[in-house]
């Protein structure tokens, strides 16, 4: 007997029994498709609940006929809407640049679309880092899901992520397999493994599963999803995104790359888009085809700092295996680690003296002894020694002098660009200049008094008339007036003569066109878009008077943060400061023509890509 039908010794009975006794029972059901086969059926009927509340992404039964639509549907949003209205990532099918599966055996097809698929992988990683720095977001760690035929499958396809002959072993200890082959030790750390692989320090980059992982488990790091079992295009699309829609940051941000989630399926691209494109289908599906001579050229991320940060010892947060850092070539200010440590504790301390300009205005104020004082208390209050400062361990820095030198370095590596506002003080009166309405474009059609009722199952169109509208202004104007007296910029008191004229103007406008009841009838229906019509013209006469204005700095200096980009691993970042010379002995007299890279000598051939100076 299944435990809940067991007698509890708590209760007296079954639990079962007992919620079947209540007289209120409601259900909560999740995933609810499962629950219409016979046996879950049953056991809802004798649990007798006066209400179930279902949920589910799949709203229908399979059966011998097909997809059977759930019948009891309160309220749907369809995936379709969430991708529309930008809650959930935009799915994509991938396949190859002219991919022609004829002549390739299924394990040739299979390992290509694996390959294809890491590929896209490290190029989405490197993506998503650039984007973090560049926005000062959370770094996102991805992984790739793919999705086996069985266990022994599964364990195929994790030898050969494991192999040397895969990406040069690159993936030996960041994959993952997850399905019921494993007991005991092996299940605690596969288990454990799959719930921390969002983050960033978890290695995990590759999860293999076999029909674990269909439903009720979707992450936000999941971008790219390689399918290699046999199922309809239906069933491919409805298991394989609705395991990594979520997005990262809780919205769309507008980079492709970190908003879309790509499904590799070389063989059944065709198939998988035009099930997409169905009248019935839910979603649109993205078609990418890759470049694969652009994935074979491998990125990085390179994060540039400035050489003030680089003296101070500092490095970029959350640098990864594909990071590379730009701008170390300068030597630590501070060789001993705490004065390192002291040094950035003052760094911080200087950075929220940036938006306090009373009391840094320029950054040359940074050598004052007042504020110098300031800084050295604030360092010695949160100073840590990074062991404890017995006679002969270890000597306490010179926390002054450090102050000293590092508000020296600020000084010479920083400019000062300080942000500046201009506010008006006093009274400030404003207003509209008398103008000219232009109103050739404005050419409303009256809409028409009647209502049509369809009724949907016989067809028959019914007609109703409306009378007069019961509200209605005195004056055809007051309609116009009205709707500009909703800006916040517009005064009535202030404005009345201007509204007015500028109503008068556009009343006069529509019934050289129009009768008086069918202008009525368009200022009533057109009232706000009327009305933004003319507040867009008005801004053009706008004028300000004040008594005077002062200016506020709002920041004296402002800090250079690091930046971001992605770079070829195959093409090494060029340090700006060199330039490659040619030294050349020109023979008679030569002229450089139009193209500079091509330098034509007389009585000689042409020197091409000569640098000169």
């Amino acid at each position: 007997m299944p435990r809940i039908k067991r007698l509890s010794e708590y209760i007296g009975e079954s639990y079962f029994d007992y919620l079947a006794r209540l007289p209120d029972l409601v259900m909560l059901m999740d995933e609810s498709h499962r629950y219409r086969a016979s046996a879950g059926i049953r056991a809802i009927n004798e649990l007798k609940p006066i209400l179930g509340l279902e949920l589910t992404a799949t709203p229908f039964v399979e059966s011998a006929r097909g997809a059977v639509a759930f019948k009891n549907v309160i309220y749907d949003y369809p995936l379709g809407r969430a991708m529309a209205d930008g809650f959930v990532k935009e799915p994509a099918v991938v396949t190859r640049k002219d991919f022609n599966p004829a002549g390739m055996s299924p394990d040739e097809i299979e390992r290509l679309k694996l390959e294809d698929g890491v590929r896209l992988h490290e190029s989405v990683k490197v993506e998503l880092e650039t984007y973090a720095r560049e926005s000062g977001n959370p770094i996102v760690k991805p992984f790739l899901l793919v999705i086996a035929r069985d266990t022994t499958h599964a364990g195929q396809l994790l030898a050969l992520i494991q192999s040397d002959g895969f990406f040069g072993g690159r993936y030996r200890d960041k994959a993952n397999q997850v399905d019921s082959s494993r007991s005991g030790a092996e299940e605690e750390e596969m288990i454990t493994r799959l719930l921390r692989v969002e983050h960033t320090e978890e290695p995990t980059e590759i999860v293999i599963h076999v029909n674990m992982l269909k439903e009720g488990w979707d992450l936000t790091n999941l971008y790219t999803i390689v399918p290699l079992r046999a199922a309809n295009a239906r069933t491919l699309i409805e298991q394989s995104i609705g395991r990594g829609l979520r997005l990262p940051y809780g919205k769309r941000t507008g980079v492709t790359a970190v908003d879309r989630l790509n499904i590799v399926a070389h063989d059944r691209f065709q198939e998988i888009i035009d099930e997409a494109n169905k009248p019935g289908s839910t979603i649109r599906l993205q078609a990418v085809v890759m470049d694969t001579d652009a994935l074979g050229q491998k990125t990085a991320t390179v994060v540039s700092q400035s050489q003030l940060a680089t003296k101070l010892g500092l490095r970029p947060i959350q640098v990864t295996g594909s990071t590379a850092v730009a701008g170390q070539d300068e030597a630590p200010a501070f060789p001993k680690p705490e004065e390192q440590q002291v040094a950035q504790i003052a760094w911080e301390v200087i950075r929220k003296l940036e938006n306090q300009p009373e009391l840094l205005p320029s950054i040359a104020y940074l050598k004052k002894p007042e504020i110098q004082a300031a800084i050295v208390k604030v360092v010695e209050e949160q100073y840590q020694p990074t062991q404890l400062t017995l006679e002969g361990v270890g000597e306490k820095p010179d926390i002054a002098a450090v102050v000293a030198m590092t508000s020296d370095l600020v000084a010479q590596e920083t400019i000062d660009i300080p942000r500046i506002l201009v506010l008006p003080k006093g009274e400030v009166k404003s207003g509209f200049h008398p103008f000219a309405l232009n109103l050739d474009t404005l050419r409303y059609q009256p809409v028409s008094d009647d209502l049509w009722i369809q009724h949907l199952r016989t067809s028959d169109l019914e007609v109703i008339s409306l009378g007069r509208g019961s509200v209605e202004e005195a004056r055809l104007e007051d309609y116009v007036v009205r709707g500009l007296m909703d800006f916040d910029d517009v005064s009535y008191d202030n404005h009345v003569d201007l509204l007015y004229d500028l109503a008068r103007q556009t009343v006069r406008h529509l019934r050289t066109y129009l009768s008086d009841d069918d202008t009525a009838k368009v200022l009533r229906c057109y009232q706000r878009d009327i009305a933004r019509f003319i507040h867009a013209q008005m801004q053009e006469h706008y004028w300000e008077e004040a008594v005077g204005y002062e200016v506020k700095v709002s920041k004296g200096f402002t800090e250079l943060k690091p930046s971001a980009y992605t770079s070829s691993v195959q093409e090494p970042t060029a340090d700006y400061r060199s330039r490659q010379r040619t030294r050349a002995i020109w023979p008679n007299t030569c002229s450089a023509g139009s193209n500079v890279a091509s330098i034509r000598c007389r009585n000689s051939t042409p020197i091409r890509n000569a640098s000169w100076r």
